[in-house]
């Protein structure tokens, strides 16, 4: 008996987490289609764990106790990010989750920690249907998809009203067949209704993720002669898209790919002629650091990977913050006692307009402005809206389209 007794305690020692530690269970995409940027998410959770543990670790009611991200891979898919997330919860004995990237996967995997009863704070899903659902123990730093679009008619509009593009202009809108394309596709729509007479939608067109061939796509938006063209499209497909664009010619006097357009590794597989004047609307830049702790997390960022961040490695970053930010107020590891204090934060913030919250009337989801970005030819991607924020004020109409 004494033997057995012996067994469970080194079971339970096992399944159980060190009393000077937290563990924090994730998933990222790490292979798979969204790969490269699931990589750019963890930069980001590795860097505010490594900050935190620096600093002694998280301090949770008057004791330090070290921040531990035990990731793993759910390559890319629905059912593997539900199901290791079942695994972090169940098996690996993780006291907190952080989410996945992707609004699909954070669909699956959302309903996981609901059930189970445990925080669950993401970035990478930004579908309002999400946050539709009632659920208690969901948080989510990416502002909603709908606003992406429209602050890209914002700026559009605030073009058409110095009279460089025609009013009306004919309207082109591609979308992914998920919920952050429809919402992206709603976001236009709404923005077009508010503005009837200054705005023609003459191609309403959906999309596949992880496409191989657009053309029979592209040749219905050649043959509308549209003014503007303006996509939904995760970073693959937008590269995809975009080479068969070149390829057939085509140029509009406005083009975006929504939250796509200003990455590196897209400029290198298209070239940089063939990326010139695309739009993106983001929900964070490093021309946002200039001061305070924005200034922060972008030097900081730069010492530890020699580049500048992106938005992907930022709302990772903040993420993270945002739940230890949770654990400290709440002086406890205690799941509802974090919870509540997740709902209730009021913090401020490297998002754009400084602060952030979950709002209860979004379902948790946050709400904050979007900045737009334009690729330029020397290779930069300077802020054009809001004006507040601006680096330039863009151009319209793209001067290289006959």
């Amino acid at each position: 008996m004494r033997s057995l007794n012996l067994l469970f305690a080194l079971l339970f020692a096992q399944a159980a987490p060190a009393a000077d530690k937290i563990v924090i269970g994730a998933t990222l995409p790490l292979t798979g289609s969204e790969s490269r940027i699931g990589g750019f998410y963890k930069e980001g959770y590795d860097l505010a764990f490594e900050e935190a543990n620096k600093k002694g670790g998280l301090d949770v009611g008057g004791k330090k106790m070290r921040a531990e991200l035990l990731l793993l891979d759910d390559t890319s898919a629905q059912a593997t990010a539900a199901s290791l997330a079942d695994r972090l919860i169940n098996s690996d004995k993780v006291q907190f989750l952080l989410g996945t990237y992707s609004s699909h996967l954070v669909e699956a995997q959302s309903v996981v920690a609901e059930q189970s009863g445990i925080p669950y704070v993401n970035g990478g899903g930004g579908a309002i249907d999400i946050y539709k659902r009632g659920f208690k123990w969901l948080f989510g730093l990416l502002a909603p998809v709908q606003n992406l679009s429209g602050a890209l008619m914002e700026w559009i509009d605030s073009q058409e009203k110095a009279g460089k593009l025609p009013k009306p202009s004919r309207v082109a809108v591609l979308w992914e067949n998920t919920a952050h394309g429809k919402d992206f596709r709603q976001g236009v729509q709404d923005f077009v209704g508010k503005h009837r007479g200054d705005y023609l939608i003459e191609v309403d067109e959906s999309f596949e993720l992880n496409g191989k061939d657009f053309g029979a796509l592209l040749g219905k938006v050649k043959n509308a002669r549209v003014d503007l063209f303006l996509a939904d499209a995760h970073l693959p497909d937008y590269i995809t898209m975009q080479r068969q664009y070149a390829t057939m010619g085509l140029c509009h006097k406005v083009q975006s790919y929504g939250a796509r357009g200003s990455e590196k590794q897209a400029a290198e597989a298209l070239g940089k002629e063939n990326v010139k004047y695309i739009l993106s609307s983001v929900w964070w830049n490093a021309q946002l650091g200039k001061a305070g702790i924005t200034k922060h997390f972008v030097d900081l960022f730069k010492a530890r990977y020699g580049r500048a961040p992106e938005w992907y490695q930022a709302v990772a970053y903040e993420t993270a913050r945002a739940l230890f930010l949770g654990i400290e107020q709440a002086g406890s590891l205690d799941h509802e006692k974090v919870r509540e204090k997740l709902a209730a934060l009021q913090v401020e913030s490297i998002l754009p307009g400084g602060k952030l919250s979950f709002p209860a009337q979004s379902g948790q989801q946050a709400i904050y402005p979007f900045v737009v970005q334009q690729n330029q030819p020397d290779g930069s991607s300077p802020i054009v809206w809001p004006k507040e924020s601006a680096a330039s004020p863009g151009v319209a109409p793209n001067p290289d389209c006959k």
